[in-house]
């Protein structure tokens, strides 16, 4: 008789790694269709990849990472723990919106503008995180 194997369940692991291959996409701007079109996959096995309903082979997901032009490691280096009540970098870094953000940043040639919107962001920053004044 020849044994049988139960299909290979996918884990937490899957599902993170899926999810962090998501965050990446939409951080760069790219759709599901995109990322399948590179990788020779349907936006269906993509979506199936992020939800963590099928697993990424190495190959595949050494592929993923060339194409987002990320480090494979990034799939799955688990953050480091915040210091000083500030998040790591790792972890902002999985944020699809500071993505966003450093990309958009990065497209400003001019070192003069770079300046200026730096300034901006560090004054909205440090607006955020003061405590509003008292009205007497």
């Amino acid at each position: 008789m020849m044994p049988t194997h139960a299909p290979k369940l996918t884990t937490d692991g899957d599902r993170s790694i899926g999810s962090r291959i998501a965050a990446y996409r939409t951080a760069q701007g790219l759709s599901q269709t995109a990322l399948g079109q590179a990788l020779g996959v349907t936006f269906q096995q993509v979506q199936k990849y992020e939800k963590g309903r099928n697993r990424v082979g190495a190959a595949r997901l050494q592929a993923i990472a060339d194409f987002l032009g990320v480090p494979v490691s990034t799939f799955f280096d688990e953050p480091a723990e915040a210091v000083d009540g500030r998040e790591s970098i790792q972890h902002l870094l999985q944020d699809p919106e500071v993505m966003s953000l450093v990309r958009t940043f990065a497209g400003i040639s001019d070192a003069a503008t770079r300046r200026n919107v730096l300034a901006i962001v560090k004054a909205a920053a440090s607006l955020a995180t003061t405590p509003p004044a008292s009205v007497e």
